[in-house]
């Protein structure tokens, strides 16, 4: 993260005692990224953090994925992999949709708590379509509403609670770490002023959150031998994981909203990069929000015809309506897939129709990822089988 964060009770001096009211030591962990040298906080614990009395395997969700092959562009009906959230939590029961080397894509419908969970593999952004939802973590806790993305580093130990209309999320799960966008960051982390976000925008934990236990079972997802290099483990804690009662670093969750993103518009049609908000290993994520389009007297709004050849573009479908697409059969909760090699863009009719507006209401997120992606298992039982075909009009027969 691009700040320092002090919460709870901390020693003066790093690595040194520090005693409860009892007399006996507070336990320190370093979390900390790439080795000893980057981002990291300092956790304090009643008990101590690496005591475990149990490890058995958990048995992931199908993580495979098959290839897009002939290559297609894709249309995903999200809404169609579940008819509702009962028997359902955020972490056990995603359906992965898209997923390669460096990130996962995968959608979940829930309303019952998740278990204690930890994705040992990189940092997850949750991006809440709808509902809500508290997240307990080892850092306090987060409240999660509509429009949220809940940025989780690699590593942190927490849990979903759905409110009481559970909670639809999209979830970015890397192999990496994400972070806002270096060009948006100073030498020293700081947000500079052109950046559409700021840290003003971001809502971390504001106190410990205390828990007292024993024998507490946490799902961790972490390197292994299973599809996508990927294998669960439940480990069992002596004590309980939320015994931190202090920490202090610039490494923690946190949430921003997608309305707190001001939207970089100009006289002619912006390229994606001006609506990017984070970015990880080998990909990136944007949003595209309600805005003021472009007002030079002869622009065209919606997108040119463009060819991603580096690239794999994923669209999320979240709010508004999305011009471009007009025509398409894409609605809200619909996932387009361009795959890199293919050039795309409006539907036809959707050109002449956007000339003349100043404004689009459309809320999208989207995923671009420099390796191919894979279909899930997800992914597939929703594919529409003919977006391909809707530029076009008709399909030869095969």
């Amino acid at each position: 993260m691009v700040f320092y964060r002090q919460v709870g009770q901390v020693p003066p001096k790093r690595h040194t005692q520090f005693r409860k009211p009892d007399g006996g030591l507070y336990y320190e962990e370093l979390m900390g990224e790439e080795g000893f040298s980057s981002d990291s906080s300092l956790l304090y614990h009643s008990g101590v953090p690496s005591a475990i009395v149990g490890s058995r395997v958990w048995d992931l969700p199908d993580l495979s994925t098959t290839a897009n092959h002939p290559l297609t562009p894709r249309h995903l009906k999200l809404h169609d992999l579940f008819k509702e959230g009962t028997g359902n939590n955020v972490v056990e029961q995603r359906r992965l949709v898209l997923g390669n080397g460096d990130v996962r894509i995968s959608y979940v419908v829930a309303a019952d708590p998740s278990p204690y969970y930890r994705n040992a593999i990189g940092d997850e952004c949750v991006y809440v379509e709808k509902g809500s939802a508290t997240v307990e973590t080892v850092f306090g806790v987060l409240t999660a509403a509509e429009g949220d993305y809940v940025l989780i580093p690699r590593a942190t130990t927490h849990r979903w609670l759905p409110g009481a209309d559970g909670v639809q999320a999209y979830c970015i799960e890397a192999n990496s770490h994400i972070a806002p966008p270096k060009r948006y960051l100073s030498r020293y982390g700081q947000f500079l002023e052109h950046s559409p976000y700021c840290e003003r925008d971001l809502h971390m934990p504001a106190e410990p959150f205390v828990v007292e236990g024993t024998d507490v079972e946490v799902l961790v997802k972490h390197r292994g031998n299973g599809p996508g290099g990927i294998v669960g483990t439940t480990m069992t804690y002596a004590t309980h994981p939320f015994d931190v009662v202090g920490w202090d670093g610039c490494l923690y969750p946190y949430t921003f909203n997608v309305s707190d993103y001001e939207p970089i518009t100009g006289r002619i049609h912006q390229p994606p990069p001006v609506h990017q908000v984070f970015e990880g290993n080998n990909f990136v994520v944007c949003n595209f929000v309600p805005r003021k389009v472009d007002y030079h007297p002869l622009s065209v709004p919606v997108p040119y015809y463009h060819s991603n050849v580096d690239s794999d573009e994923v669209m999320f479908y979240c709010g508004g309506d999305y011009e471009a697409r007009k025509g398409s059969g894409i609605g809200l909760g619909s996932i387009s897939l361009h795959p890199g090699g293919y050039a795309h863009g409006p539907q036809p009719s959707a050109i002449e129709a956007s000339l003349g507006a100043d404004r689009f209401e459309e809320l999208a997120v989207m995923v671009d990822t420099f390796r191919p992606l894979e279909l899930g298992e997800g992914g597939a039982e929703v594919d529409d089988g003919v977006y391909a075909w809707t530029w076009a009009g008709r399909r030869l027969d095969t």
